[in-house]
């Protein structure tokens, strides 16, 4: 039997709460499935972690889960904490050395959620952005001198390399080639940004060139929000940069029904290092210990996790799974309008799992 070694960071806040759901789904796929099993190894890295020793990992966290075959994260942030220590402290400390660089998140309505979108039901939305996810304007070049002085000068470098970026262009525009539509859009801002982006601009034609079945189309990022709201069934897969990506796919998401069920895979393509899983709603300290948090996103993360791991048939389990409970508002937490308690929906999603037939 075939053993996935799973590295479990909840981190902080609801993260705690949607990873242990997430752990307790999948060890129920794999009772379900019976030919694989999972070893999930438990660090307690994050922001309490931070208080205590002064750093949100250890320096030697990396070397822990490098041999993993995934990561599940919950998320990274505190309000007693700094952002830009949590984060870069943890999760960017893990993405970047691991040269996760293609960040994933797909976006559509799922049964039973109302998109705020009028008239769009279904299938008008369908999505898959691609993120940058190791250069751009998270790259962390600059600085800052003359502190507190009338002088004080802060930089931060957005940094694109061509290797970066044919890198990232070719896995997205596979994507979409792997997509029914087979329709690409690369955001840009080149009007504005006349180097680093006009060269990624340059990069997607050359790149284009290699798949002749895939339509693409460019789009500024500015008008890219608009056309998200006004025409979302014009958009398919969409590529972008590390923070236009960051900030696109939270509109996505709130326009699918809800950050709460909104997954991510930061991958490493080549598998050199094992790649990470999360939802993208955040710590939500506003909601911590109230069991109300929603797992559909951590679920859905997994769903990602194990078509990375090579189970399909898992994958399509699980998705299954989720759809039928989504389906039922009986099992929709608050931030969909709903009363569920978050461990109402593991409850529910592991019972689908377990009563599906082949």
């Amino acid at each position: 039997m075939k053993t996935y070694a799973i590295a479990a960071i909840p981190g902080d806040g609801i993260g705690t709460e949607v990873v242990a759901a997430g752990v307790e789904v999948l060890h129920a796929l794999a009772g379900r499935d019976g030919n694989f099993k999972f070893r999930v190894d438990h660090f307690d890295w994050g922001s309490a972690y931070y208080k205590k020793h002064g750093i949100m990992m250890p320096e030697d966290g990396r070397d822990q889960i490098r041999k993993h075959d995934a990561i599940l994260f919950g998320s990274a942030g505190a309000p007693d904490v700094p952002d830009h220590i949590t984060l870069w402290g943890l999760r960017l400390a893990i993405c970047q050395p691991f040269d996760q660089y293609a960040n994933v998140r797909p976006t559509r309505i799922l049964p039973g959620i109302t998109s705020p979108l009028r008239n769009v039901h279904g299938k008008e939305l369908d999505w898959v952005i691609v993120r940058e996810n190791s250069e751009g304007e998270y790259a962390g070049v600059g600085g800052r001198v003359h502190k507190g002085l009338p002088l004080e000068v802060a930089t931060d470098v957005s940094i694109l390399t061509r290797a970066g970026v044919e890198r990232i262009m070719r896995f997205a525009f596979r994507l979409a080639q792997s997509r029914p539509r087979k329709l690409l859009t690369v955001v840009t801002k080149s009007n504005a940004q006349r180097h680093a982006m006009v060269m990624w601009d340059e990069i997607a034609a050359e790149i284009a060139a290699e798949f002749s079945d895939v339509a693409w189309d460019k789009m500024l990022v500015d008008a890219m929000t608009m056309r998200m709201v006004m025409k979302p069934e014009t958009l398919d897969t969409v590529v972008a940069t590390n923070l236009h990506a960051d900030i696109l796919s939270d509109l996505a998401a709130a326009l699918a029904g809800s950050l709460g069920i909104a997954p991510t895979a930061n991958l490493n393509p080549e598998r050199t290092y094992p790649s990470m899983f999360e939802p993208i709603h955040g710590s939500a300290f506003d909601i911590i210990g109230k069991g109300i948090a929603n797992p559909i996103g951590t679920f859905w993360s997994a769903v990602m996790m194990l078509e990375h791991l090579g189970e399909p048939a898992a994958a399509t389990r699980l998705m299954q799974a989720i759809e039928r409970v989504t389906a039922d508002k009986r099992f929709h937490t608050p931030d969909l309008g709903g009363k569920a308690r978050t461990a109402e929906v593991t409850a529910a999603v592991m019972d689908s799992i377990y009563g599906a037939n082949d």
